[in-house]
């Protein structure tokens, strides 16, 4: 299974800090929401340095416009994300855009309905990430939620999930082997040494 980190709500001289000193020790590392709204495509592209192992994930939350901000995005990024409850054509239009430029489309499904997602399951390269919302006051079993997932739609093959991960539950979903990343964000970026607590996340998955 693969890690990936997200960092989000911070400036982005320390977003690219972390992305230097993360860049050999995790599989992904996700620009989140926040830093794209307050810096833009532009400013991270020319502040970003160019990665030597890590994919870059943009957590761009398409709705719509899609082509065209995947057409940008992947100027800068290698995963770019979209949300499940757009419109088929929308989803559709930027997994071409994806597959024409050799990179990955994710599908957040944060409150998209299972309905709505057997609609939109036969992505065959996409990744489909179960997203539990950080304003959401529900409980959220991360691994309950992944088996639960696989069991209605065992046609997705790349699974991705979120929300509130911490080690125990790392090594619950890797001993699982339904999903194929887990996204870790505090419980690494906003440790005194990210480096560390991100080395003991990969030890713990592998």
């Amino acid at each position: 299974m693969d890690l990936q980190v997200a960092i989000d709500r911070v400036t982005l001289d320390k977003a690219v800090a972390l992305v230097k000193q993360l860049d050999t020790k995790v599989d992904t590392i996700e620009l989140g929401t926040s830093l794209v709204k307050d810096y833009g495509l532009e400013q991270i592209h020319a502040a970003l340095p160019t990665l030597t192992h890590a994919k870059l994930l943009l957590d761009l939350k398409t709705i719509d416009e899609g082509v065209y901000e995947f057409e940008k995005g992947f100027v800068v990024g290698d995963i770019l994300t979209a949300m499940g409850a757009g419109a088929p054509d929308m989803l559709s239009g930027v997994y071409q855009v994806a597959e024409s430029a050799h990179k990955q489309l994710f599908i957040d499904l944060m409150e998209t309905a299972d309905d709505r997602i057997a609609k939109i399951a036969d992505f065959t390269h996409a990744i489909y990430g179960i997203h539990h919302a950080k304003d959401s006051q529900a409980g959220f079993d991360a691994a309950a939620t992944v088996a639960d997932f696989h069991q209605k739609f065992p046609q997705v093959q790349h699974v991705s999930v979120a929300g509130g991960i911490n080690l125990n539950m790392a090594q619950k979903l890797a001993r699982q082997g339904i999903a194929e990343s887990v996204i870790v964000g505090s419980a690494i970026v906003k440790t005194a040494d990210p480096v560390a607590a991100a080395q003991t996340f990969m030890e713990a998955i592998h």
